[in-house]
């Protein structure tokens, strides 16, 4: 038989202004997840998530008034100069290895060359 067991109501935490703001506080750093702050904090993030945007519009407005537009700096063209290496030299040897017994022989070809390769390769191979 089961046995009946009084289930306790969860009582929920109460936090002070001061504890709020500086889990607020700590979710206005650059680069710093809301969901990393509220395990640090032992909080749900939804609720962290709520404080910070029942906060926001006490601070913007205190911050960028709405009736001014921002100032944007345009940003200024400089001109790079790319030092491309030459094709030809950039690009590798076909390196072919033979093996034949104990016997190893190692071939370097110019890549340029690509199709004499190819054919000399056909008749050392038959």
């Amino acid at each position: 038989m089961e046995e009946n067991r009084e289930v306790k109501p969860v009582r929920r935490r109460r936090h002070s202004a001061a504890f709020k703001a500086e889990a607020v506080r700590a979710c206005m750093h650059p680069g710093v997840s809301i969901a990393a702050v509220a395990l640090h904090y032992r909080l749900n993030a939804n609720l962290l998530r709520r404080w910070v945007t029942d906060h926001e519009p006490q601070q913007s407005d205190a911050i960028i008034p709405s009736d001014k537009p921002m100032p944007i700096k345009q940003a200024e063209f400089v001109p790079l100069q790319l030092d491309l290496p030459d094709t030809a030299a950039s690009t590798p040897d076909i390196v072919i290895e033979i093996r034949r017994g104990a016997a190893m022989v190692t071939v370097r070809w110019p890549a340029s060359a690509a199709a004499e390769c190819a054919t000399w390769l056909q008749g050392w191979l038959r």
